[in-house]
């Protein structure tokens, strides 16, 4: 359907002032009287005035406008329309004789400006001051002189008359030297008008004289008139005086009663004319007791209105019980605004019934027996002290029970403790009594419970500020308490008692809980929009619990890392990189990472006004990461624990070589056979030794630095510092397990060094020959490579670190040995030769300098050897290296 836009091709009347009844014609118009949404005419809305007729047809009322303009009409069919034709609005002069709405000055009008004025307050309508003659004249249009002059006229006894529009309106074709002329003449007739009083009274002298004859003649005429009638009216006087006598005297008895009856008549007529200002007193009692404090206002003001300043004693001594039971009102508003608990809104009503009453009675010296108060200020005052009283009492219900709970093995672990259930009261009557005291505040220094006394701005936001600091102190002294920090105390509110560790510990679990609650108020005193300089308060305490919830999620993730050394598996394979590495870092991982989500779901994620908990600036980063630093320090000593903690199961005794006690199945690859248990008892103490050396390497070289990458992308800046610690504690407990292995291997071995050396009382003076190791030598490579071994099937990255010293040990012995001896022959010197280099050779891979240097101790003590001797050594020495390729090839491995 196509929709046709209104066009208003006619108009009438086309001019006119404000409110002119026009006809609207044209075409669209509107389907019917709800389809025309719109009249604008002159750029005024005119819908209200708007009469639809037919789609033709509209008759309205123009509006308050002034000049040309369209007239637009607006159809929900057809939309905004287009005129063709422009009404004109003027705002025309109101005359005496001009029906209008308002009332109109009828004086005489100030017609000519020389001070002349007309006989009728009628317009003025000299035919031309100019004394020009105005025939055939064509006057302009008045529509163009109001365009050229607006708000101004072409009357001369307008105020704002224009001397252009006149001439204009009527010279339009007068020449420039008839309006010169014009103008001497009208000069001329101002001139004569100033001489025109004195030639009036010379022109009419005897009419002067005529008036002042008659009016000598009244004044005789008035004065004979009053002598000849003053005797009779005295006369007439006095009759009448004695025949009010004589009536009187006739009707006494008469008009006693009836003056009697008219007094009875009026008081009754009196009493049911005022029933409402007799009935006041009792009234207003009524009204009290139903607590229709408003019909109380409004008939005690209506009394005023009518009564306050009348004469009449017994309305006085009405007005006064009234004003007696007034005041009884307000001694009982004045208690009931103080008395808690009760709304805001109720409370606001009372006061501010309690304050219209006040002003009421301001100034009576009935009211005097009141001591001047400020309702509105009483109402915050008694709201804070409540608020007081409620947390005290709050307090009081939950403390004494801290101490009575039952043991930790006879309660429901779900039963939140005293402290929860306290922090959880005082945060709801937080929530909802300090916006209270809040709004109320709002509303007196805004005007709205304003009394007859100044505010006190100051005043009120030291209350505000003394109850959350007390909100705040309430839940320190219940939280933060637990920390064991007893400075938290501020000293305003008691102290929560003190508990067992048992008691704490419960407590413990639900900190995250008591944040949840103290967050829940604070942002609900956000909404409220309290200042800043009181919600910092709030967020102090939030930050404060929020660090000790999380250094009670590190605490806990240190017990657990405590009890790391009772899941241990000893199962080998957990780190690539690392072999002989367990799973031990890889739980320690999970139960940090566990922690460190739980603490930043519960405290690092900053909700609603609250600010970064680990920033450089603050307080909590140097907290964490000393709680960090002792996490670190509990893994490494869990560590040490399994290091040095030997089986007490006593393990069947295995094959051993032929003098000292190493394990000859040592070079066996460990790996777990059944369940964890059975494995964990057939570890023995050298191999636990060497799986928390490859733990502790893994940690140096790779763990930590891994864990400082797994904290920052958390959220935890953790200092580097304080992973170097860890690592330096790693790095004395390395040293101290790599002491412990090397003396635990190095004395069996070296002790049997000396008996297998001199075994069948050997001496080096009787050899006879030497074409072969000695067993001392034997039992050295081969003692050595069972303590390889077992070190290679653990972590082959341990070797060099224990076989360096276990080996410059036994270089040690050798040299001592050798260097005792007394005497060599030939033969001896060739077998200590053949010995010793052998032993410096496969094992110069892991001998560092001193063994290095004992080994050349060892042969500097052998004599010297021919070249026939050196022959044969090196000959011989090619045979054992053949025969003992494995043990070669065994310590040649550069990084095995």
């Amino acid at each position: 359907m196509t929709r046709r836009q209104p066009v208003v091709t006619g108009l009438s009347p086309k001019e006119g002032p404000p409110g002119t009844k026009i006809t609207i014609r044209g075409e669209f118009l509107g389907n019917r009287a709800e389809d025309l949404i719109g009249l604008t005419i002159c750029d005024s809305d005119c819908l209200l005035s708007a009469e639809w007729k037919s789609p033709n047809k509209i008759i309205a009322r123009t509006g308050s406008s002034k000049g040309k303009g369209d007239i637009i009409v607006t159809t929900r069919s057809g939309g905004i329309g287009s005129s063709t034709v422009q009404f004109r609005a003027y705002h025309e002069t109101i005359g005496p004789l001009k029906e209008s709405a308002v009332w109109i000055e009828e004086s005489p009008m100030q017609s000519l400006a020389w001070g002349r004025r007309s006989l009728a307050p009628t317009k003025y309508t000299q035919e031309d001051p100019l004394g020009l003659s105005i025939e055939g004249n064509v006057k302009k249009l008045t529509e163009d002189l109001r365009d050229i002059f607006p708000e101004q006229s072409g009357d001369l006894s307008q105020e704002n008359f224009s001397p252009g529009w006149f001439l204009l309106e009527h010279h339009n074709t007068t020449s420039f030297d008839d309006l010169k002329a014009g103008l001497s003449y009208l000069r001329r007739k101002v001139e004569s008008q100033r001489d025109g009083q004195l030639s009036f009274l010379k022109a009419n002298a005897g009419a002067v004289m005529d008036q002042l004859d008659t009016l000598m003649m009244l004044r005789d005429k008035y004065e004979e008139d009053m002598t000849e009638t003053a005797e009779p009216i005295c006369k007439l006087e006095k009759a009448i005086k004695e025949s009010i006598i004589e009536s009187n005297s006739l009707f006494t008895d008469v008009l006693y009663r009836r003056e009697k009856a008219d007094t009875m008549r009026a008081a009754l007529f009196a009493l049911s004319r005022h029933k409402f200002l007799f009935c006041l007193p009792k009234s207003v009692e009524q009204s009290a007791k139903r607590k229709e404090y408003d019909i109380v206002i409004n008939d005690y003001a209506r009394a005023k209105n009518l009564f306050g300043k009348t004469d009449v004693p017994i309305f006085r001594k009405v007005l006064e019980e009234v004003d007696r039971r007034i005041v009884g009102i307000r001694k009982e508003l004045h208690q009931q605004i103080c008395l808690m608990p009760q709304s805001v809104d109720q409370q606001k009503k009372l006061v501010k019934a309690l304050t219209s009453l006040e002003m009421q009675q301001n100034g009576l010296e009935i009211a005097e027996e009141i001591p001047e108060t400020d309702a509105a200020w009483d109402a915050i005052k008694a709201r804070a002290k409540y608020l007081d009283e409620t947390l005290k009492t709050i307090f009081d219900q939950h403390a004494p029970r801290e101490n009575n709970q039952p043991p930790a093995k006879g309660r429901d672990g779900n039963d939140a403790p005293p402290r929860v259930l306290f922090c959880e009261e005082v945060c709801e009557v937080a929530a909802s009594q300090l916006p209270d005291l809040w709004r109320l505040g709002q509303a007196y220094f805004t005007g709205e419970l304003r009394g007859l006394s100044e505010p006190k701005p100051g005043v009120f936001k030291r209350i505000i500020i003394t109850s959350i600091e007390t909100f705040c102190s309430y839940l320190r002294n219940a939280i933060l308490s637990a920390s064991g920090q007893r400075n938290y105390n501020t000293g305003t509110t008691p102290s929560w008692p003190a508990t067992s560790n048992s008691t704490i510990i419960q407590f413990i679990p639900w900190i995250s809980q008591c944040l949840r609650y103290v967050r829940i108020a604070y942002a609900t005193l956000i909404r409220v929009d309290l200042p800043s300089e009181v919600l910092d308060i709030i967020q102090k305490l939030i930050n404060q619990i929020r660090l000790f919830c999380l250094s009670t999620i590190f605490k806990k993730a240190i017990d657990k890392v405590k009890c790391l050394d009772e899941k241990e598996t000893w199962s080998l394979g957990s780190v690539p990189d690392f072999p002989g590495a367990t799973n031990l870092p890889n739980m320690f991982e999970e139960i940090v990472v566990e922690h460190l989500e739980e603490g930043l779901n519960a405290c690092l994620k900053p909700e609603i006004r609250e600010t970064a908990l680990l920033d450089d600036q603050s307080e909590g980063l140097p907290h964490i990461s000393q709680r960090t630093r002792e996490l670190l320090t509990t893994f490494c000593e869990v560590i040490e624990t399994l290091a040095f903690q030997k089986c007490d199961t006593t393990q069947p005794a295995p094959l051993v070589c032929q003098l000292i006690g190493f394990a000859a199945s040592a070079n066996s690859s460990i790996q777990p056979h059944g369940d964890d248990k059975s494995w964990r008892q057939i570890v023995s103490w050298d191999q636990k030794l060497l799986c928390c050396l490859a733990n502790c390497l893994y940690c140096n070289k790779k763990f930590f630095a891994h864990l400082n990458t797994v904290l920052t992308k958390n959220g935890y800046p953790i200092s580097k510092m304080v992973f170097e610690d860890g690592r330096m504690n790693v790095n004395k407990l390395v040293s101290s397990i790599v002491e412990t292995f090397v003396e635990h291997k190095s004395d069996p071995l070296v002790g049997t060094i000396e008996p297998s050396m001199y075994i069948g009382k050997f001496q080096w003076d009787l050899v006879s020959s030497a074409e072969g190791l000695r067993p001392y030598a034997h039992e050295c490579a081969d003692n050595l490579v069972g303590v390889y071994s077992e070190i290679f099937a653990i972590s082959p990255l341990l070797l060099r670190a224990i076989l360096e010293p276990i080996i410059q040990t036994v270089a040690e012995e050798l040299a001592r040995l050798l260097t005792c001896v007394q005497r060599f022959s030939a033969n001896g010197a060739l077998q200590a030769n053949i010995d010793i280099r052998f032993l410096r050779d496969i094992l110069k891979l892991y001998s560092n300098s001193t063994a290095k240097s004992f080994f050349g101790e060892a042969l500097e003590a052998i004599p010297q050897l021919s070249d026939e001797g050196e022959k044969h050594v090196m000959r011989v020495l090619a045979k054992i290296r053949q025969d003992m390729r494995l043990h070669v090839m065994c310590f040649s491995v550069q990084n095995p």
